[in-house]
């Protein structure tokens, strides 16, 4: 093992108790989907751990949605520059840090976003500052931290400030979850959803249903119609998650709607995705009615780009090299932010946070110490970088 790798991975283990402290802290600062006060305040803890390394760092505010958090060390280094990446937003609901309040048992810490994504975040700022401890100056080192990844930036342009802050770079590392069985995600399924609506005409179910023009009952069909849209061979998957229609038995309703999950491979396959649902929304089954589609939001898919696969083989072999296991290139149906960097040109590797499993769920939980494994790793490749 070179000195600077050595020195950088004993700084790891030096500070342990401090990554952990950091951990606990923040995931204390409930940041919950629509909680910006939480997540600005979580985006506020985390500058002051960039401001004390040096980094220049600036906010981006929005107004319906917590801010983001861009930071850099090394601007003028000549070399192309490293990212880290991830979001600070949890999908926990208000509440859940007094129910299940950050512990750790038998080497296992529990807590509302512990695995997705503070721990990842920990991991890269204290690889940030193994390095910049042992003089690390060849690439500039870029933080990007979104404030609205689990609602998919529905209130906000932070998809287009990824993708413009990203261009340029070498290679990004998103430490979202990772996974136990060593798995580093190479590939992701966009995500797009969108909003279905009936209207009837009420009546009263006993005395004039022969008048009335059923809103569910139509909306019956189309869910039928929604969900044989899916093309498993092509990976697109069609979900209608949610049905709302009617105010009570006695009346014929007069108003449905549907609230519609698409999983799919290609960013190119949208507007036809779209227009497939338009085309279900025109067919009437119950005369009187109208339908209208929306498109709500999204995230783009994360592809597996000829750059992502070449980035993929340093992080194998950096894992090997150090005794962290046997890696294999991943592909999964849920999105991250990995999109945009890759959209930007940037190859990226996702999943490189900390290993656990039951992540958006009161079950949520994460390996202790793969936290200090996992910024040993990061470590390891922005040095590798350097020798490729």
């Amino acid at each position: 093992m070179d000195n600077k790798k050595q020195a950088a991975f004993q700084f790891v283990d030096d500070h342990r108790e401090e990554m952990v402290s950091l951990w606990q802290e923040i995931v204390t600062i409930e940041s919950g989907p629509h909680d910006k006060p939480g997540i600005d305040a979580v985006a506020a803890r985390l500058k002051k751990v960039l401001d004390d390394e040096g980094a220049a760092c600036r906010t981006v505010e929005f107004a319906k949605a917590g801010n983001m958090l861009i930071a850099e060390i090394g601007k003028n280094r000549t070399k192309s520059g490293v990212i880290f990446m991830g979001h600070m937003d949890t999908a926990c609901p208000a509440g859940a840090i007094t129910q299940r309040p950050f512990t750790i048992k038998d080497g296992i810490a529990y807590g509302p976003g512990v695995l997705d994504m503070k721990g990842g975040i920990v991991a890269f700022l204290y690889a940030i500052k193994a390095l910049h401890a042992v003089g690390y100056d060849s690439r500039s080192i870029k933080v990007l931290l979104a404030g609205d990844e689990e609602v998919l930036h529905a209130n906000s342009n932070a998809a287009d400030v990824l993708i413009e802050e990203s261009k340029g770079y070498l290679a990004a590392f998103n430490t979202e979850t990772g996974f136990v069985d060593n798995g580093i995600v190479v590939g992701r399924k966009g995500v797009a959803r969108l909003m279905l609506e009936v209207k009837g005409i009420a009546a009263h179910a006993g005395n004039d249903p022969e008048n009335g023009r059923n809103a569910i009952l139509e909306m019956a069909h189309k869910v039928i119609d929604v969900q044989n849209l899916t093309d498993w061979e092509k990976g697109v998957s069609f979900n209608v998650g949610v049905m709302q229609g009617g105010t009570t038995s006695t009346a014929v309703p007069d108003y449905a709607k549907i609230f519609i999950d698409v999983r799919y491979k290609d960013p190119d396959d949208l507007p036809g995705i779209i227009k497939q649902v338009k085309t279900a929304a025109t067919r009437i089954y119950v005369a009187g009615t109208t339908t209208t589609v929306t498109f709500m939001d999204g995230i783009k898919p994360m592809k597996t780009t000829d750059g992502v696969k070449q980035l993929f083989e340093l992080v194998k072999e950096a894992y090997e090299e150090n005794g962290f296991g046997m890696p294999y290139a991943k592909y999964v149906g849920g999105g991250s932010d990995s999109a945009y960097t890759v959209l930007a040109g940037v190859p990226t590797v996702c999943a490189m946070g900390v290993k656990g499993g039951r992540n958006h769920s009161p079950e949520e939980y994460a390996i202790v110490e793969t936290l200090f494994e996992r910024a040993k790793l990061l470590i390891a490749c922005v040095l590798k970088l350097d020798n490729e």
